[in-house]
């Protein structure tokens, strides 16, 4: 069997470790010891194969169990680790690495027949060797679901970065329609990455002119699109594995705190958070009203003509927005680090050394991520400005708002860098020079949209 343990925090592109039993073996047969591990026969697959023949799970398990003994006297099949010799109870083990696999299949009102014909058109492998199918990394094949009385064509997405779940979808919508053959919704089996999901969302927002930049909107959209809920409920908390995982984990954040929490926890008698988190959060809070802004101006009667302007300039705000929490965090964490750090032994010349090395790593990511949150909040003043000149009237007191708050954050991260920069040894590392320009370029981009406001009735 193939487990992927959705336990991870993931990033993409996403690699997960996979363990594959060519037998399934009792409890009694599970014991480690170091005797018996000596003697376990492993194969390595996918992006941890050392041979090129052994990438290909299917050819590794090729023969399946009852192949495996003669399998192993041939020297192009020697195991990557253990002997080659056949335990009866044993068998052998198959592990690797690769990219997340989305499990994915279309729902069509057909025979099994007509839905396998498919699968071998749009399958990587195709009818054969000579007859190869359109998309890459897929495979696929069709049968018949009969407790929900329809065909399935289903899919196995190896790498939904090279083929998107929308490709596969698109393509047998395509082929089903040749074949006049409706297409009622599709479903996906266990879990899939949000990138895979926001992908598809981009596709459509894109093809059909959509304004959307909700996370929320955007994986209903792709719910709607590709009918994930046609067979049954598609809850993105439980079928998205990003989202699991931080239920499991956004306790631990300050970003899930209220904001009478994290107040109060910049109050308490602790280093962290501090200057660095709340320079992140106000930061935040001047890229979600300049959002607001963007959002009061786009769809209404008054300001039709206004509405290609606000989708180009909405966008900018609430993706820096998203961007500007994480560093709340991200500020805590390097400053934890240092302070790890400090605390580290040295009572010998050795962990002296590695003291002071990880006291100068911890420094450098206490400058480097408030030299990022300035880089990142003065990405957004040209918008600002733009948004000052069009946005709603009503709502120019919190662009005036938003305007002092970036300032702030990029006053706070300039401060932040300075007083970790100063002990830092690495001379290549000085980067005062830099925070001292945006900080000017700030505090020249925040009166410049306050001379507007002013100017505006």
């Amino acid at each position: 069997h193939d487990s992927s343990p959705p336990h991870f925090k993931l990033q993409c592109p996403l690699v997960l470790c996979i363990l594959s039993h060519m037998v399934l073996l009792s409890k009694s047969h599970i014991q480690v010891n170091k005797t018996r591990c000596r003697f376990s026969i492993v194969y390595l697959f996918g992006e941890a194969a050392r041979k090129e023949n052994r990438r290909s799970l299917p050819s590794v398990r090729a023969g399946e169990y009852e192949a495996l003994s003669e399998k192993l006297k041939r020297t192009e099949w020697a195991p990557d680790y253990g002997p080659a010799t056949f335990v009866a109870s044993w068998g052998a083990t198959v592990a690797g690495a690769r990219k997340f696999l989305v499990a994915y299949n279309i729902n069509l009102l057909s025979t099994k027949e007509q839905a396998h014909r498919i699968a071998l058109d749009i399958r990587e492998k195709g009818r054969s060797k000579d007859q190869p199918g359109l998309m890459k990394k897929v495979q696929g094949m069709g049968w018949y679901l009969e407790e929900a009385n329809i065909a399935q064509v289903s899919t196995n997405i190896l790498d939904f970065e090279l083929t998107p779940v929308h490709t596969v979808y698109e393509e047998i919508c395509s082929a089903a329609k040749d074949m006049n053959l409706p297409v009622v919704g599709s479903q996906i089996v266990g879990l899939m990455p949000l990138r895979a999901v926001l992908d598809c969302a981009d596709f459509y927002i894109q093809r059909d002119r959509l304004f959307i930049v909700e996370e929320e909107h955007k994986v209903r959209l792709v719910i709607s699109k590709l009918g994930l809920d046609s067979l049954g409920p598609f809850v993105p908390k439980e079928r998205i594995i990003e989202y699991m995982v931080e239920r499991t984990e956004e306790d631990k954040r300050l970003v899930s705190l209220s904001l009478q929490q994290f107040v109060r926890s910049v109050g308490a008698r602790t280093a962290a958070p501090g200057g660095g988190s709340v320079s992140a959060a106000i930061a935040a809070m001047g890229a979600a009203l300049g959002a607001m802004v963007g959002q009061m101006t786009y769809g209404k009667r008054q300001f039709d003509s206004l509405d290609s302007i606000m989708r180009r300039l909405i966008p900018p705000f609430h993706q820096a927005m998203n961007e500007l929490l994480v560093m709340v965090d991200a500020d805590s964490k390097a400053f934890s680090c240092y302070m790890a750090a400090l605390k580290m032994p040295r009572n010998t010349t050795d962990e002296v050394k590695r003291r002071e090395a990880a006291m100068q790593e911890g420094l450098k990511q206490a400058v480097a991520v408030p030299l990022s949150l300035a880089e990142r909040v003065n990405l957004l003043w040209p918008c600002l400005k733009e948004m000052v000149i069009y946005g709603n009237v009503a709502c120019k007191s919190d662009l005036q708002v938003a305007a002092k708050a970036l300032e702030t954050a990029v006053f706070g991260a300039y401060y932040n860098v300075v007083i970790n920069l100063k002990d830092i040894t690495d001379e290549s590392f000085k980067t005062q020079q830099r925070a001292s320009a945006m900080l000017t370029e700030a505090r020249e981009s925040a009166n410049a949209v306050l001379d507007t406001a002013e100017r505006k009735k």
